[in-house]
């Protein structure tokens, strides 16, 4: 393979996923470096700006996938009029929304937010794929900490979780402190 050509070959293996694929999966499918996959990846969003093409490159986390501009998502619907991304429930949406700016976290805590269980909208989250287990909290019980994935950007339109918008607070004593993980 000519390294000249490793943007196209990235771009032709986004192209056929049709799914977000990470640096680590190219870099190890091509037997290159990371550092020359994101090259690659630099490049190809260059020349998608510069042309002003129908798709773009878009960043999810540690993946990238191509998805259309856009500006031009209202032509693509009218053709398509594709099915609705699957909604979440209210509940569903709290729960996300706490573990979102308190990550990592745990359900107690989750549930302490909000003040009702959570166990069906946790587990609901991790079988649509936006949160994850993160690991054990170290104290009594040792409970499961949950953390936002790459899905999540995606389902929500960001490149990284610093873009959610601002933490609201109400008042000083119902403020719920985010503590996100850069």
């Amino acid at each position: 393979m000519e390294m000249t050509q490793l943007p196209q070959i990235v771009e032709a293996i986004l192209f056929v996923s049709g799914e977000p694929v990470s640096i680590v999966e190219l870099a190890a499918a091509l037997s290159v470096t990371e550092v020359e996959v994101i090259g690659a990846m630099d490049r190809l969003q260059r020349e998608y700006e510069t042309s002003q093409r129908g798709i773009t490159l878009r960043r999810f986390g540690h993946h990238y996938r191509l998805v259309i501009r856009e500006e031009y998502a209202p032509y693509v619907e009218m053709l398509l009029q594709p099915v609705q991304k699957q909604s979440l429930s209210q509940a569903a949406l709290e729960t996300l929304a706490v573990i979102a700016y308190r990550q990592p976290t745990t359900r107690g805590e989750v549930e302490q937010v909000r003040g009702v269980k959570c166990d069906y909208s946790i587990q609901s989250l991790l079988n649509k794929g936006l949160i994850a287990e993160a690991g054990r909290k170290a104290s009594l019980g040792r409970p499961i900490i949950y953390q936002t994935t790459d899905r999540f950007l995606e389902h929500f339109g960001l490149s990284d979780i610093r873009e959610l918008p601002p933490f609201p607070t109400e008042t000083k004593e119902s403020a719920v402190e985010p503590h996100l993980v850069p």
